[in-house]
């Protein structure tokens, strides 16, 4: 299955900064893959590894929401510099875990990135499933919020899994 994230948070087009996105099973695992422009920022200061705070950087996310009115749901963030962030959360921003551990390959070529991880179908709620992607670059002013599925609101709310595409994942 392939996503693209190819519109700003709240829609507009921004064919120039797409990012795909690869999902496919794996020996009871997804398979997540990654293709993005790389924009030089700034990486975490510390090793790559977990990084709290990932989504103040350069930073590539998927969200996987399960069913209810309290949704559980999965974060991954990935970094071109080999940072990531794995949350559970069960219900809007109600985080039950963070931090999780993740076999995470990034690699930087010129002006892309690409990454690989593996994600173990345990911190996949069940479905059905409501997907989205977003994308974050640049710095101050030049701060860019990409989108695969539009999100309604005057600035950008990612934790918004009501407004997410329903997808079944491969």
């Amino acid at each position: 299955m392939k996503l693209r994230i190819e519109n700003t948070w709240n829609g507009q087009p921004a064919p120039r900064e797409m990012v795909e996105l690869s999902l496919r099973r794996s020996e009871g695992s997804l398979l997540l893959e990654v293709d993005s422009p790389f924009y030089a920022d700034p990486p975490p200061s510390v090793p790559p590894g977990s990084c709290w705070g990932l989504w103040d950087h350069e930073v590539v996310e998927l969200f996987i929401v399960g069913p209810g009115e309290k949704p559980q749901y999965t974060e991954i963030e990935l970094g071109p510099h080999g940072h990531w962030l794995v949350l559970r959360l069960n219900g809007v921003r109600q985080v039950v875990e963070r931090e999780l551990p993740l076999a995470f390959q990034a690699r930087i070529s010129s002006d892309r990135w690409t990454g690989r991880c593996t994600i173990p179908s345990e911190w996949i709620p069940e479905g059905p499933h409501r997907i989205n992607a977003f994308a974050i670059h640049g710095v101050g002013e030049a701060r860019r919020y990409l989108s695969m599925t539009p999100l309604p609101g005057s600035a950008p709310d990612f934790h918004q899994p009501d407004q997410f595409t329903e997808l079944e994942l491969p």
